[in-house]
């Protein structure tokens, strides 16, 4: 890690980084073990330095390359994370103290590929091993009825009075899509910090200085774990308005290759022909010419991104895909 050289030696700003790819229609994130933190995961961090770094992005790249041996593309700043103790009790920098107060800048990265990993404490993990209730491509999550709402149930009762296990009752249904609510795929964020208050999750009694393991999804240093969630919201939701796909793509692909990439990201199987009518009807993308057998059937057309201002019928910054979900809730009462 940079060695902190902030004049506010109080306070340190650190840089977070969410690099995603696709690889056999799994959405993976790159992860490290850090010496302070094993056996724990963590997002590639480290801290910005003013006398070093001109950029927080330029300061990003740097330490992501020297930790994981990767070299970042596509790059979009993510959030500020701010709350005091979010950095208890792992995520410390070389030169730092522990009531040091850490900002951290999350960004989050793409890649067309997960490239093979050349650190021995860099792997690339699939996103859904610390959130495996969001995917829902072979119906809904065993996970979901053999632990999360039993514990939200539990969480429910301990309430005290009817009227508070009514609020508590409402927030779950609504992040987990209860009743008319529908399950929304962006609202991943919302349902880790519920079950993190509810403390369905192994942070949450981390935090209070327990050591208690639940068998809800692999926990992560600090608050990385949230991080991550933010990073999948802001990716699922942007899918609708920037087709940021394409920069999770190979070159060229079939609709096929495309729709299961999408639906990796989501979560959610699509409805293939309304997908690629939606596809083709907003000229994403065109034809090569070319075809592939490796869909183990008739070859299919390759496509590539449609970047010819000529022929493109849309303004790239903002059109997005249509996803037409095949829509499922979770079906045990609460």
């Amino acid at each position: 890690m940079n060695k902190q050289t902030s004049a506010n030696s109080g306070v340190i700003i650190g840089l977070n980084a969410v690099l995603a790819a696709i690889q056999e229609d799994r959405p993976l994130v790159l992860s490290l073990r850090s010496a302070a933190a094993r056996p724990l995961l963590a997002l590639p961090y480290g801290a910005f330095s003013p006398d070093q770094h001109r950029t927080f992005e330029l300061g990003l790249r740097e330490f992501v390359s020297q930790q994981t041996g990767m070299q970042l593309g596509y790059v979009e700043q993510l959030y500020t994370f701010g709350d005091k103790g979010r950095e208890a009790p792992s995520a410390t920098f070389e030169g730092g103290k522990a009531s040091d107060r850490i900002i951290s800048v999350g960004y989050l990265a793409l890649a067309p590929r997960a490239a093979p990993v050349e650190m021995a404490n860099t792997a690339w993990t699939s996103w859904y091993d610390f959130f495996p209730w969001e995917d829902w491509r072979n119906g809904e999550p065993a996970i979901l009825a053999q632990s999360i709402l039993p514990g939200f149930a539990k969480w429910i009762a301990e309430a005290g009075d009817k009227a508070r296990q009514a609020r508590r009752r409402a927030r779950v249904r609504l992040a987990f899509g209860y009743e008319d609510a529908g399950w929304e795929e962006e609202r991943v964020l919302d349902r880790y910090e519920l079950m993190y208050e509810a403390a369905l999750v192994s942070e949450a009694w981390r935090d209070e200085g327990q050591d208690r393991a639940c068998e809800t999804g692999t926990a992560m240093i600090s608050d990385h774990r949230r991080i991550l969630a933010t990073a999948i919201g802001r990716l699922r939701g942007k899918l609708r308005y920037r087709p940021v796909i394409f920069e999770m793509m190979d070159d060229t692909f079939t609709l096929l290759d495309l729709q299961r990439g999408v639906e990796s990201i989501i979560g959610f199987t699509l409805h293939k022909q309304n997908f690629r009518r939606g596809v083709e009807n907003a000229r994403l993308v065109k034809k090569t010419g070319s075809t592939s057998a490796e869909t183990g059937g008739r070859p299919a057309a390759l496509y590539r991104v449609n970047r010819d201002p000529q022929t493109a019928n849309h303004d790239r910054t903002i059109q997005g895909l249509t996803l037409p979900r095949l829509r499922q809730s979770p079906s045990f009462p609460l």
